[in-house]
């Protein structure tokens, strides 16, 4: 490396192990890690703040790819030298079959027709385009050229991350520092960390300058020592301005966190956003508009006041100007942030909706005016003048006749408008009682838009009805998702069952990360594989049976008593991958019925778990649990359902409660409500509340603590199937038996409790009953969320 480049560009890392900070997308087991490792890179865009390893990354990718590699800087390049680009990724494609990756750096600069040039060429192969930029990609790169790329957002880098990095340049000898005698203080390194804002070329230039300016001349003599004290420090890194460009992602996030803040009612940070954008030099007009803005948006009628102050304020300004126009912007954004909030006048939308979609009615004949065609048209014929009336209003129709009733706006029920509220709804009361008492007429008319709706809500009360199952399936995975607050870039494991529901889901909401499943048996990853197959290879889920986690953690766990110990009492893994399970950290274990389901796979057969020792030595999911805990990142987190007894449905008291029983004997009813009962007590599908609670300390004895519980029924309507009468019940009239020996069916505990003319009578019943029938089913679950 020649030393007369600057330290920034001499100290770039060449490897992804040299890699500093980005851990979020560039962390073991993390999806774009993967991708670069395995060369099977997609195009892609990196989008972050200047100094946070953009153009590094990209330089990584090319010291480690076998594909040609070409980079461009959008600032110095045009569509000339993308043409250039394109010809030598057609050659290496059509003469060595080789893959070519184009750069562009600083993307953003390039005009429509630069990335239109480009496009074409990324859409058929030619080239995999990776794009740098400061800027958001979505409002500054043709969304052509953004929606064939997978988007990786950088951040800045941490004290510790930028702590690295200039260590590491003191102690490298041949790129850095190491081999002179530099000592730095501990205090004037920590201010270049903390002045540099998570930009790592700002400090390396700061270092440079630090450490190139100190001696006399530079290099120093060979034994001369270089001391940088907090004094030079200071000299050498001047305090950055409030990162702030007008024109791009900061002025709007900035002007973003400032109308959140004065929504949120937080007026301490409205002040400080505020004051960021003030000193940066923001326009204090431009501030004002949005602040008049909210005060319509936000606050409305909760406080009609607000938009008379900010217009007093926003004059007062241009009476009096800066500084001291300051109070103003002050004292304008206190009172919004202050003063209570409605949004009430987004009704508006919601009537402009409603022109867009029905288009345009003519007015009622009683609102018409009165003045041109009253005589040969009767227009104003019948309408009432409020000031006629007592308190100055009367009820009648506003609206056209075939939107009457309709209502737009909601009255909030704070400040000024908590006050009104009781005077519209009693004078919108009053309207609809009006529109009442012109019923017998409206059955004359059928709008056009009257069957089509109709048509449509039966279409869904019918989807509903007979296609109702899975709900309770989405109920439980959208509250799973909710509790795990699951981030992009994150690692999950998923357990139990359903795995094949909760991976897709997995997948949309972490997609820089990486998902893997263990399922019960070989034959459950088939519908999992069908659903991800379209995925390209480096996204797809890992997909692992029970047998082959637990033979891998036998391999790599140690001795039969280390699985065994609790997760706190064992070392935790170290980083890296292997071919099998990942020596990786999860940060989240996601699963339903992680230690309810009766039956496990054990390797050769299925083994029943029975109610008495699900929490014991006897239920092999627990081993699996207590050592898949070891994957956990120190800031990991679990969050499981688990099905439980109390408050779920049964079948023939579903029944009972929606149709009775008929004719059928009193003392039949009695046994065959007391047989079912045996049979879900009896039936490991489900958690009595003291075995939900025997989990949750099992778990904390694993090693988890932090928890949080919950409980949630979930609801569906389903509709019995003369298929399904006949697998559950088929033994009672000597049909199909139960499908496994190990488990009791309802139809055998029936049995054992009936006698033989007890059983033609039930037999009959159920047949003739059953089949065609729908229930409302319910299925309670117990959440719990819990951290390392």
């Amino acid at each position: 490396m020649h030393e007369k480049e600057p330290l920034a560009s001499r100290m770039r890392p060449r490897t992804l192990d040299e890699f500093v900070g980005q851990d979020h997308i560039l962390g073991p087991g993390r999806l774009l890690r993967r991708a670069i490792q395995a060369d099977r890179l997609s195009s892609l865009i990196l989008y972050g703040p200047p100094g946070t390893g953009k153009t590094t990354l990209a330089r990584v990718i090319a010291n480690t790819t076998s594909s040609e590699f070409l980079s461009l800087n959008a600032v110095l390049s045009g569509v000339k030298e993308v043409r250039e680009a394109i010809e030598v990724a057609q050659r290496n494609r059509e003469l060595y079959g080789r893959r070519t990756i184009l750069f562009v750096d600083e993307v953003h600069r390039w005009n429509k027709a630069q990335q239109d040039a480009l496009l074409p060429w990324v859409e058929n192969g030619t080239v995999i385009f990776i794009g740098a930029t400061t800027e958001n990609p979505f409002f500054e790169v043709i969304s052509a050229l953004v929606s064939r790329s997978r988007v990786f957002q950088l951040k800045p880098l941490s004290l510790e991350d930028l702590r690295t990095i200039a260590y590491r340049a003191l102690q490298d000898p041949v790129r850095g520092y190491g081999k002179y005698r530099v000592r730095i203080d501990e205090d004037a390194l920590e201010h270049l960390i903390r002045i540099s804002d998570g930009d790592a070329r700002n400090l390396l230039n700061a270092l440079e300058l630090a450490v190139e300016t100190t001696p006399a001349r530079f290099p120093p003599g060979e034994g001369e020592e270089i001391r940088i004290d907090r004094a030079i420090a200071e000299e050498s890194i001047q305090k950055r301005a409030v990162l702030y460009d007008k024109e791009g992602d900061y002025h709007y996030d900035t002007i973003s966190a400032f109308i959140k803040s004065l929504r949120g009612s937080d007026p301490d940070a409205a002040l400080y956003w505020m004051a960021r954008m003030i000193r940066a030099g923001e326009d204090p007009h431009f501030i004002f508009r949005r602040m008049l803005i909210l005060a319509g948006e936000d606050v409305g009628l909760a406080d009609p006041q607000a938009l008379v102050v900010v217009e007093a304020a926003a004059r007062a300004f241009d009476r009096v100007g800066m500084p001291e126009g300051q109070y103003h912007l002050a004292e304008a954004a206190l009172y919004l942030a202050t003063c209570p909030k409605s949004n009430s006048s987004l009704a508006y939308f919601d009537a402009l909706k409603a022109v867009e979609e029905e288009g345009i009615r003519d007015v009622p004949s009683h609102l018409k005016d009165s003045s041109r065609d009253k005589v040969g048209f009767g227009h104003g014929e019948g309408y009432k003048y409020p000031h006629a009336y007592r308190e100055h209003w009367v009820a009648q129709n506003y609206l056209p006749p075939e939107l009457k009733g309709r209502v737009f706006y909601q009255p909030g029920s704070i400040g000024y408008e908590g006050k009104i509220r009781e005077d519209v709804l009693r004078r919108r009361e009053a309207q609809l009682s009006s529109v009442l008492q012109s019923w017998d007429e409206g059955l004359t008319f059928t709008p056009q838009t009257r069957s089509t709706s109709l048509n449509k809500s039966r279409e869904e009360w019918m989807s509903r009805t007979l296609g109702g199952g899975g709900l309770i399936q989405a109920g439980v995975r959208r509250k799973l998702f909710e509790l795990a607050s699951l981030r992009r870039h994150e690692r999950v494991l998923i357990l139990g069952q359903g795995a094949g529901f909760l991976v897709p889901e997995a997948l949309r909401q972490a997609p820089e990360g990486w998902v893997w499943a263990v399922v019960p048996r070989d034959e459950d990853r088939i519908p999992i594989e069908a659903l991800v197959e379209v995925l390209p290879e480096v996204e797809k889920p890992r997909i692992l049976t029970e047998e082959e986690l637990r033979t891998q953690l036998e391999e790599q766990g140690g001795t039969e008593k280390e699985r065994k110990e609790p997760r706190d009492q064992r070392e935790p893994p170290t980083s890296g991958e292997s071919g099998g399970l990942p020596i990786l950290q999860f940060d989240l274990i996601v699963g339903r019925g992680v230690v309810s389901l009766g039956q496990v796979n054990t390797g050769e057969n299925e083994q029943s778990v029975t109610r008495g020792d699900r929490f014991t030595s006897g239920n092999p999911r627990l081993d699996i649990l207590n050592q898949v805990l070891s994957f956990l990142s120190p800031e990991g987190r679990i969050v499981v359902a688990e099905p439980i007894l109390a408050g779920s449905s049964r079948l023939f008291s579903a029944f009972r409660e929606t149709y009775g029983f008929g004719s059928m004997p009193a003392s039949l009813q009695q046994k065959l409500l007391e047989g079912e009962e045996e049979y879900y007590a009896f039936l490991p599908l489900f958690l009595t509340r003291e075995e939900k609670e025997a989990f949750w300390n099992l778990l904390q004895r694993f090693g988890i603590s932090n928890t949080q519980e919950a409980e949630e029924t979930f609801e569906e309507e389903r509709q019995i199937q003369a298929r399904q009468v006949e697998e559950w019940f088929g033994e009672l009239w000597g049909g199909r038996k139960a499908a496994s020996p190990q488990r009791k069916s309802l139809a055998s505990v029936l049995l054992s409790r009936l006698e033989a003319e007890e059983v033609q009578i039930l037999s009959r019943w159920i047949k003739e009953n059953l089949p065609g029938k729908k229930l409302l089913w319910k299925s309670r679950f117990a959440f719990l969320l819990g951290t390392v």
